[in-house]
């Protein structure tokens, strides 16, 4: 287990970039899932994707009802029209909070740390955090949520 160090800055071409779907789950994607759990322990964050920490694949932790939960391939299939708006900070952006406007329930299909397909329904901050670790994969971070007044 390793805590890794987490990439900053918005302009990071692998934090920009869509990642790969992970064809098979792996011991090396498992160890990545533990030393990111790791990381994301030691930042005391709510969630890390994996290009936070420099590997362009599609895995995510994500804080679901008070655990720390894996998503392998996450895939919103769902999200409700209601819409709140919070404040946000990024493990990768120190010291900026944007208000970003969220869906208040999504569902989401991912694989676990197994490669079992699973599928959950997420409300409030639990789905909040799930659509910021998703937003990561595809290259989308929290400034972009940012409108010029």
């Amino acid at each position: 287990m390793a805590v890794l160090p987490v990439i900053t800055g918005q302009d990071h071409p692998v934090l920009r970039g869509q990642a790969k779907v992970v064809a098979k789950v792996t011991k090396e994607i498992q160890k990545l899932i533990r030393d990111m759990h790791d990381t994301v322990r030691s930042e005391e964050g709510a969630g890390l994707a994996a290009p936070q920490v420099g590997r362009s694949e599609r895995v995510c932790l994500a804080l679901i009802t008070g655990r720390m939960t894996p998503l392998i391939n996450p895939v919103i299939s769902w999200k409700s029209a209601e819409m709140e708006t919070a404040e946000e900070g990024c493990l990768s952006l120190p010291g900026i909070v944007v208000a970003v406007p969220r869906a208040v329930a999504i569902s989401v299909k991912y694989l676990d740390a197994k490669g079992k397909p699973q599928e959950r329904k997420l409300r409030g901050f639990d789905a909040r955090v799930v659509q910021h670790e998703v937003d990561h994969l595809e290259g989308v971070l929290i400034v972009d949520y940012q409108t010029i007044g």
